[in-house]
This record gives C-alpha cells, structure tokens and sequence, in this order.
C-alpha cells in the first residue's frame, strides 16, 4: 500500500511509548502491592484529575433525555458561541465578536482549521522549541514546513520579536504560539507578545495562539488573552483543561471575521459539526455556580504548583522558571543523567514514577529536560516527591539498559 508522503513526515508521539511501557510495568510484581511492589505513580499526563462538574452532567443527560442529539450549525450553536463571548467580557475585559467565535470538536480541530485556512503547501511556519509537538504537526498536515526556535529560560521559554524577526524569511507566513505552554508552564511576557504580534504583522503575517491552557493561570501579569492585541490575531481554546471536558472533545477558535465563512466551509466537509451533547452541556459551565468551582480547582491546582516546585528544588531538581499556569513543570534533569529518555525509563523502574521526557518537545532541549505534570491529588504529589527524594540518583544517571 503507498500512503501518502505527509505521513512519513509526522514524527511518533513519542510519549505514548513511555505510557506503554509504564503501563506494563504497573501490572508486574514490581508494581504489585501483594507482592511487596508499589503502585506506579503517574505524573506523565496532561489531564486534569477531575471531570465535568456536575451541573453540565446534568445539562449532558437533560439533553440526551429532550433529544437534543440533532446536528448543529458548523460553527457551533450561537447560544455556546454567545456564552464564550460574555466569558471573555467578564474574565479578560475583552471584547470578541461572537460571530468570530467556531466551536468545533476539540482544540485540535480548530488547529487543524486554522491551519487549513492558512497554510499553502511550501509555507513555513514559525513555532517555538520547545512545544506541544501537534501543534507542529498540524502544519506538517497542512503541507506546510513548521520552523522550530530554540528558546531559553531567560526568555520563559518563549521565541523573542528579535529572534522572529531574523528567522522570517520568504517563505514564512506566520507564528504559532502557546500561553501557557506546554511542556514548561510558562506564559509569554505580555510586552513580549505584542512585540511578536507587531513583528508578524509587519512582514503581513498571521499570529496564533494556543491558549487552552488560559483559564489555568496563576499570575495576573500573564493571564490575559492574546485577542486583546487586535481582531486579526488568531485564538485557540478548549474546554478539556480549565473546565475539566477532557474526552468531551470540545473547543473552539476565534478567527478574524472575513476568515469565518471559509472555516465554516471546511469545518461542514470535515467533521459537519462539534457534539450536539458537548456543545448543549458547555453551556452550563458558564453558569455562576459552575463558575466558582472552576476557580476553586484552579486554587487547588496552584497550591499543588505551590507544593511541587518547591520540592523538586529542594532535591536539586531544577525548575528554571516558576510555571504561572497549566500543570506541568519543566525540569532540567543534565545534571541528575545524560539523557531525559533514559531518565524516565530509569525512574519507572527504580522509583515507580513516570515523567515525560522532553523528546517530543522539540529537540533544542530534548535530552536535558523532562516534564512532570502535577495534575494528580496531592496525596500522589507527596507520594511521587517522596520517592523522587529517596532514590538512587547515581542509578538514574546510568543509560537505559532494559529490554
């Protein structure tokens, strides 16, 4: 069978090689309480640990039971777009034209969308090293060429408007970005981001964002939205990690309105239509009540930051930047091994904790970093630091001999 070339140019997701091996290994006598093991610890998934609240699983069954289960329109039904529209009115003082508003199945449709709209076979688009590795294959899907820059600490992780501006070359036709990313927490300095918008937008360039990690900041200095610096910026979003609709599989973009009928276009041929059900659900979580319970996790999931930053330091694990949103922390583990992959092979045997190593990343920092996601109860935090604390560093820093 030939399949088509662009398959050949998406790369593993790497990571998922490590969850199968962790997940073999939790089902051995190693991991086997009865038989004097531990269970696994895992601190390698990006996934809240608590789902739909339980007003939007009652709007969920209410709309299963009234037979709201039909097609909606390709963008989304206008009451969720509406919703969105207020919440970012009330949570960001920005006003978003709910008609610039797709709801579509997933923050990876909209990616997907939006790259569809923007990129032409040949074009480069720029992306920062690291990131979330779909993000850049979702280009590659496109028929496009995602251009990675390195990044550093000093810079939180994130491409500088200097940097952009000497990498854009003729081919280049916009910037992909993340506040907050992932894998490092971090968001982008706001005069950074303008500066960066400014730069892409003076070459006639486009600028996403990747901002489904927002609703989970902790700084006020970086939880703002990308849509305040003007109406041709470019949004992505989601309600899989702020409102916990993980395998709900709903989100949504904001385009610049003249962009909307053509995204409508290829979302009907794509996927005709987000959930019905999701999309009838989302609305609850726009509610006041539900509202105050997002809050309340997102206090809980900073004071779990507020808890393992501090450890992982303390132990000489390094976190070169305090993460002011999502839940991961990005670790320089160069002088714990040699390489992040053998690391986590190594921690999975030795201390039974998974991690993510930085491979899928982005490779400017692959080998010396590894992420650790603190999205589990703060029992399996202290549980996981524990073991982090006791462990055999001079074992972890031996390459990976296993089968």
């Amino acid at each position: 069978m030939r399949l088509a070339s662009r398959v050949e140019r998406i790369e593993p997701f790497y990571v998922m090689e490590v969850a199968k091996r962790a997940t073999a290994l939790s089902s051995t006598a190693l991991c086997d309480p009865a038989q004097g093991g531990r269970p696994m610890l895992f601190l390698n998934i990006g996934e809240p640990d608590c789902t739909a609240c339980d007003r939007v699983q009652a709007a969920a069954h209410a709309a299963i039971e009234q037979g709201r289960t039909a097609y909606t329109a390709a963008t989304g039904l206008p009451a969720l777009r509406q919703a969105i529209s207020r919440w970012y009115a009330q949570r960001f003082q920005v006003d978003v034209d709910p008609t610039r508003i797709v709801i579509t199945a997933g923050a990876s449709a909209a990616l997907q969308l939006a790259m569809l709209a923007l990129v032409e076979p040949g074009d480069e688009v720029i992306c920062p090293d690291p990131s979330y590795p779909c993000n850049r294959h979702f280009v590659t899907a496109a028929g496009g060429q995602a251009r990675l820059l390195p990044t550093a600490a000093e810079h939180r992780y994130a491409p500088t408007a200097q940097q952009l501006e000497s990498h854009w070359g003729s081919a280049t036709r916009g910037v992909l970005l993340a506040s907050p990313s992932n894998p490092t927490g971090t968001s982008i300095d706001p005069r950074e981001l303008q500066a960066l918008v400014d730069t892409a937008r003076s070459r006639g360039g486009w600028t996403v964002v990747d901002e489904i990690y927002l609703g989970l900041s902790y700084d006020a200095r970086y939880g703002q939205t990308a849509l305040a610096l003007g109406e041709d910026v470019w949004s992505v979003n989601s309600f899989s990690k702020y409102f916990g609709l993980t395998g709900w599989r709903l989100g949504w973009l904001v385009a610049p309105l003249e962009a909307v009928p053509a995204l409508e276009r290829l979302a009907q041929n794509l996927y005709i239509c987000a959930s019905a059900v999701a999309q009838h659900a989302a609305l609850a979580c726009f509610e006041a009540e539900s509202l105050r319970e997002y809050e309340q996790r997102r206090g809980e999931f900073q004071r779990r930051r507020d808890y393992v930053v501090p450890a992982l330091r303390a132990m000489h694990w390094p976190v070169p930047v305090d993460p002011d949103g999502a839940f991961y922390a990005w670790i320089d583990s160069s002088d714990i091994a040699a390489d992040s992959w053998d690391l986590c092979l190594q921690l999975m045997q030795h201390a039974q904790v998974t991690l993510t190593p930085g491979r899928d990343f982005g490779p400017a920092l692959a080998a010396r970093h590894v992420r650790l996601s603190f999205a589990s109860s703060m029992q399996t935090l202290e549980q996981a630091m524990a073991r982090l604390a006791a462990v055999d560093r001079a074992q972890l820093a031996r390459p990976w001999e296993g089968a």
